[in-house]
């Protein structure tokens, strides 16, 4: 996948320097991205990393910072989002599928270890899946609540299972 106009390639020869990247979405490719993620709107999508080379492949350490809505996954009503989210991952050339295939433990240091593609890593890109994950899966407007009520929809406590147990303990009482 590209980052949707927000690309930025660095090559593994490139990152045996180090550098230092600055990227800010334009409207274009932040409506791009929105579509993408499913957001009603982002309208700011910046990423600053430092790129560095590393036995067997690069490393990427930076920050997303983007200012999106999203949709409250019960009412459908705009939610905005700040985000701030650090990324450290590693990108190397035997990180791939053609790993044995064994069982392992992963300890904190391999969990942001992913393949390094054809030597080179779109940090563009690292910026938007950071993003997608730091979102809010299920975001709730302030009010989804009341006007669920309002709906008539019960919540969870008044549908679910110990709902007809407290109203049986509530009745029981002398």
């Amino acid at each position: 996948m590209t980052a949707d106009g927000f690309s930025h390639v660095v090559t593994l020869a490139a990152a045996a320097q180090g550098q230092s990247i600055t990227l800010t979405a334009d409207a274009a490719a932040r409506e791009s991205i929105a579509a993408r993620l499913g957001l009603i709107s982002l309208e700011r999508l910046e990423a600053d990393a430092e790129v560095r080379a590393v036995a067997g492949g690069l490393a990427v350490r930076g920050e997303v910072r983007a200012e999106a809505v999203q949709r409250c996954a019960a009412t459908d009503l705009p939610v905005p989002a700040a985000i701030a989210e650090p990324f450290d991952l590693k990108f190397l050339r035997d990180a791939g599928p053609g790993r044995e295939e064994e069982e392992i433990e992963l300890g904190a240091e391999e969990i942001d270890i992913l393949p390094l593609e054809h030597d080179r890593v779109d940090i563009g890109e690292v910026a938007v899946q950071t993003l997608s994950l730091a979102l809010d899966p299920y975001p709730r407007h302030p009010d989804a609540d009341h006007i669920l009520a309002e709906k008539g929809v019960l919540s969870e406590e008044q549908a679910g299972p110990f709902a007809a147990l407290a109203a049986l303990k509530g009745g029981n009482k002398a």
